[in-house]
C-alpha cells in the first residue's frame, strides 16, 4: 500500500494511492498515527480497502499532500552512515551509528515550501530513506528488527551547518527548524520494498543533480539502525528513523554551496515517489 494525508496542514485525512491515483480515506475514520499503527491499523485498513474497493472517492487535482505520517513521538536520525558522505565532510567514518534527534515540528508535506530559519546563511539539503516504526521495539535483536517496520518514506534531512557545527552542543540546533523534515508523498509498507538496503535515491537543486547515491553503500543497513537505535530508546508506533545521506551535500563542496530564497529541491528514492520543495526566506508572523 501507498498511504497518503491530504488537506490543510495540521488537519489532514487519511488516503491511498493505487494505481497512481489518490483517492480520500476519510471514511476510514483515523489518522496514520501511532494509535493506528499500536492498534494493527495496516491490517485493518486493508480489509477496509476490500470492503469498500467499489466506492472510494478521487481527490480533486490540485489537493495539498502533507506528511504520509501524523506527528511521531520523535524522528530518530542517523549520521553519516555513508562512507563518502563522511569523507566529504571531514569527518571520521563512525565506528557505531551517530544518532540526533529532529523536532517534530520540523515535520511538513512532501511539496511545502521550505522556509530558510531566521539568520541563516548556511542551509544544506540531504535526501535519505526514513523508516516508519509500526510496533514498539526495545532492545531488538538485530534478527528481528525488520518485524518492527510497517513502511518506508521519502525524507529530505535539512540541516543548518551553522547551528549544527558551529553553536556549540549537540547537532540537533541544525536539524530541527520548522520545515527541515519534509516527508513523503506515500508510505510504502514493507510488503511493497523488496531491499530497502538497495535503494537507488537522488537530489537535484534548481534541475543541477547533487546527489546521487544508494543504500547499498551504507556503512550500518536498514535491521542495523532499527535494532541499534532500540538499545538506547523505545521505538513507538508510528515513530520515523532516517537513516542517512550520500555524498553530494553542499557541506562538502568546495566552495560550499548552501540554500537561499528561489531554490528548487526536488528528490526521490524508488518506489518511493518524487518530493519538491522551493526555498522562501523567514518571515515573522
Amino acid at each position: 500500500m501507498k498511504l497518503i494525508r491530504h488537506g490543510e496542514l495540521n488537519k489532514e485525512r487519511p488516503g491511498i494511492v493505487i494505481d497512481n491515483i489518490n483517492y480520500d480515506l476519510s471514511d476510514f475514520g483515523e489518522d496514520y498515527n501511532e494509535q493506528f499503527f499500536e492498534t494493527n491499523g495496516l491490517q485493518r485498513l486493508q480489509k477496509h480497502l476490500a470492503a469498500n474497493k467499489g466506492s472510494l472517492k478521487k481527490l480533486p487535482a490540485g489537493t495539498r499532500i502533507g506528511s504520509p505520517v501524523a506527528r511521531p513521538s520523535k524522528i530518530v536520525c542517523i549520521g553519516l552512515n555513508y562512507a563518502d558522505h563522511a569523507k566529504e565532510t571531514g569527518a571520521a567514518i563512525p565506528s557505531e551509528p551517530v544518532i540526533f534527534m529532529k523536532s517534530t515540528t520540523a515535520l511538513c508535506g512532501p511539496y511545502d515550501d521550505v522556509i530558510i530559519p531566521k539568520n541563516s546563511v548556511k542551509s544544506d539539503w540531504e535526501v535519505e530513506l526514513a523508516v516508519v516504526i509500526d510496533k514498539k521495539a526495545s532492545y531488538v535483536e538485530q534478527s528481528y528488527a525488520m518485524d518492527y517496520i510497517a513502511g518506508y518514506c521519502l525524507h529530505n534531512d535539512l540541516s543548518e551547518r551553522e547551528f549544527q557545527l558551529e553553536r556549540n552542543g549537540t547537532w540537533d540546533k541544525g536539524k530541527g527548524c520548522d520545515t527541515f523534515a519534509p516527508l513523503g508523498p506515500w508510505l510504502v509498507t514493507k510488503d511493497e520494498v523488496a531491499d530497502p538496503n538497495n535503494l537507488k535515491l537522488w537530489l537535484t537543486l534548481n534541475n543541477k543533480t547533487m546527489q546521487n547515491g544508494c543504500t547499498s553503500t551504507f556503512i550500518f543497513n536498514v535491521a542495523h539502525v532499527v535494532s541499534y537505535v532500540s538499545h538506547f530508546m523505545t521505538l513507538l508506533p508510528g515513530d520515523v528513523i532516517s537513516t542517512g545521506t550520500p555524498p553530494g551535500v553542499g557541506l562538502g563542496m568546495n566552495p560550499q554551496l548552501y540554500l537561499k530564497p528561489g531554490d528548487v529541491m526536488e528528490l526521490g528514492i524508488d518506489g518511493l515517489g518524487t518530493s519538491k520543495q522551493k526555498c522562501v526566506a523567514y518571515a515573522a508572523h
